[in-house]
C-alpha cells in the first residue's frame, strides 16, 4: 500500500493543503511522486493534452487503463487516482462498477467520477465494495455540451444550490474527497465549509482544501493554457531549444562526439575480425546461390 491513502487525504482537511497533479505516463509519474505530490491523477484530460482532442468526450476505457497502468508502476508514495471517462459509468450501475474495477486492477488506489446526486447509487456501491471514490462538481467537462461550454460556475442561485446538493450527496454516498472546478471562490468556500470531506480546487480560488493542475499546463508545454493556471516553467521553449541544438549538431557533424561512441583500440585486431567475418558472409551467400 502506498503511503498516501484516502484516509490520509481525509485527515488533511483543515490541517494541511492537499497537492494533486495529473500524470499520464511512467516518467512523468516518477517525477511527480519524487516531488512530493499527495495525489497523482490520471485525468481524462489526457484526451486533450496527450491525444490532441478538442474535448475529453472521446477518451476510452482502454486508454484510461493503459495510462493508469503506466503511472501506477512509477508511483510509490502518492495516492494514484484514475478518472472514469465519459460513457463508462452513465449507462448503468453494473457498467460503472465493471469499469471502476478495471482501473483498480490497473493499479489505481481510487477513481474519480464527475457529477454528484445523479451518481449517488454508483458512488455508494463502489465505496461498499472497497473502491474509494473522489467526486467532481462545479464545471464538469464531460457535460460541457449541456453547460454551453467551459464556463465559470456558481453565478446563479440555481447553480449554487446544485453544486451544494452534489457535494452533500457525494459526502453522504461515501466519497472521500471532491474536486471543485472553475467555480467562483465564494461558492467553493461555502462548499468546503458545508462538507466534512476535503475539497480540491482547480480554478476555484484559495478557500478549498487543496489544488490540482494539469501537468502540461503548469509546466508550460503548450502556449495556450486556461486563465486560472500558473505556469511554473516554460518547458516548451526549453525542449524546442534542445531539439534545435541537437538538429544543428547532427547537421554540422558535431554529434556524436568522441565521448558518445566506442571503437576498436587495436585496429589490426579489427581488420582480422572484419576479414574473417566478410569471408564467412561471402561463403554463405555463395552457398545460398548454389542452392
Amino acid at each position: 500500500m502506498r503511503e498516501i491513502t484516502p484516509r490520509k487525504i481525509i485527515e488533511m482537511k483543515g490541517k494541511e493543503k492537499i497537492v494533486m497533479v495529473t500524470a499520464y505516463d511512467y516518467p512523468s509519474a516518477l517525477i511527480a511522486d519524487k516531488a512530493g505530490m499527495d495525489i497523482v491523477f490520471i485525468g481524462d484530460s489526457l484526451g486533450m493534452v496527450v491525444y490532441g482532442d478538442e474535448s475529453t468526450l472521446n477518451v476510452s476505457m482502454d486508454q484510461m487503463v493503459y495510462h493508469t497502468r503506466a503511472v501506477a508502476k512509477a508511483v510509490k508514495r502518492a495516492l494514484v487516482l484514475a478518472d472514469m471517462p465519459f460513457g463508462s459509468y452513465e449507462i448503468s450501475l453494473d457498467e460503472g462498477v465493471r469499469n471502476a474495477v478495471k482501473l483498480i486492477q490497473a493499479g489505481a488506489d481510487a477513481v474519480k467520477i464527475e457529477g454528484g446526486a445523479d451518481h449517488y447509487e454508483l458512488v455508494k456501491k463502489l465505496v461498499r465494495m472497497g473502491i474509494p471514490v473522489m467526486g467532481h462538481t462545479g464545471l464538469t467537462p464531460q457535460r460541457y455540451l449541456r453547460l454551453g461550454g467551459y464556463r465559470l460556475m456558481g453565478e446563479t442561485e440555481e447553480e449554487i444550490e446544485e453544486i451544494l446538493r452534489d457535494a452533500k450527496a457525494l459526502e453522504k454516498a461515501g466519497a472521500f474527497a471532491l474536486v471543485i472546478e472553475f467555480t467562483l471562490s465564494d461558492v467553493a468556500k461555502l462548499v468546503t465549509e458545508e462538507v466534512s470531506i476535503p475539497t480540491i480546487g482547480i480554478g476555484s480560488g484559495p478557500y478549498v482544501d487543496g489544488q490540482v493542475l494539469v501537468w502540461h499546463d503548469l509546466l508550460g508545454i503548450y502556449e495556450s493554457t486556461p486563465p486560472f493556471v500558473k505556469k511554473y516553467a516554460d518547458l516548451k521553449s526549453m525542449i524546442q531549444l534542445a531539439l534545435e541544438e541537437y538538429r544543428n549538431d547532427v547537421k554540422e557533424k558535431k554529434f556524436p562526439g568522441q565521448d558518445h561512441y566506442w571503437e576498436f583500440l587495436d585496429k589490426e585486431e579489427f581488420e582480422k575480425k572484419k576479414r574473417r567475418a566478410m569471408e564467412r558472409l561471402n561463403r554463405s551467400e555463395r552457398n545460398g546461390e548454389a542452392e
